[in-house]
């Protein structure tokens, strides 16, 4: 079963990959988020797992904007825990490292630990991605940020573990499709709507769950990119999405909105 993710082998969204597919999975890795919806949109892959939303650093913007190009659903999702370690060419001598390579998440969530240091840091397009670019180039003044997993496959030197700023460090990760899951009884449904602009219009819209006696598990903005202050919100909540009162309060979110898109209902784990 050939599912995508972002990144090199070794990332944790191929661990999140394993996770939740189990050994049945083939994992193949996208250079961009946008390749991963690309590849479940065309049929390329059966299903694709992005990441997005860190418990130290937030959401994952880009992939919060893919949803609105695409028209996917989401099927599942996925809590890994990210135990960063501080890896190296095993050549490389500790005291030489001027330079550290991960993705911009990784070194925000690394952000107390590499403040005691005069490092650079150097953004990559992957965790495992920049393990694998100080192998390949043999950067021994250079270190990158990854999981254990990522070391042991490029045969490389772990100097530094728990570096993360906080011991909790997780990234929750969705599951791609073009349908989303049946209902267990213990689900989650994700939306993304559109507040009309006038007085108390977020207000009202919360209290359409309120009334329903559903809990909102998460709510984000993001801009919408053609008008200037404007926003479209992000929202989880518990229930199914055909629940009676799931389906009322999808209803009567209408009047006070002017786009709702229902991303899909999967079963909840967090």
């Amino acid at each position: 079963m050939k599912i995508t993710y972002q990144g090199e082998t070794g990332a944790y969204s191929e661990i999140a990959v394993y996770k939740f597919f189990g050994n049945k999975a083939k994992p193949t890795p996208c250079k961009d988020f946008r390749d991963v919806f690309e590849s479940v949109k065309t049929n390329t892959a059966k299903n694709g797992v992005i990441p997005i939303e860190n418990s130290i650093e937030g959401s994952v913007n880009q992939n919060y904007d893919n949803f609105l190009t695409y028209d996917l659903k989401v099927c599942g999702e996925i809590a890994i825990k990210l135990e960063h370690v501080l890896i190296t060419n095993p050549q490389t001598n500790p005291k030489d490292i001027t330079t550290i390579y991960s993705h911009p998440q990784a070194l925000g969530q690394c952000r107390t630990y590499l403040e005691k240091h005069k490092w650079e840091l150097t953004p990559t397009y992957d965790t495992a991605g920049s393990v694998k670019i100080i192998k390949e180039k043999q950067l021994l003044n250079t270190a990158a940020i990854a999981s254990e997993k990522a070391a042991d496959l490029y045969n490389m030197k772990i100097i530094a573990r728990n570096i993360s700023d906080n011991p909790a460090n997780y990234t929750r990760f969705l599951v791609l499709a073009h349908q989303d899951a049946p209902p267990t009884g213990d689900d989650k449904t994700s939306i993304i709507f559109s507040a009309k602009h006038a007085p108390g219009t977020l207000y009202n819209v919360i209290g359409e769950f309120a009334t329903r006696n559903i809990n909102l598990t998460r709510i984000e903005s993001r801009p919408t990119k053609t008008t200037a202050w404007q926003y479209n919100f992000y929202l989880d909540f518990e229930g199914y999405r055909t629940e009676k009162r799931c389906t009322d309060a999808l209803q009567a979110l209408e009047k006070h909105t002017t786009f709702i898109k229902v991303l899909g209902s999967y079963p909840r784990i967090i």
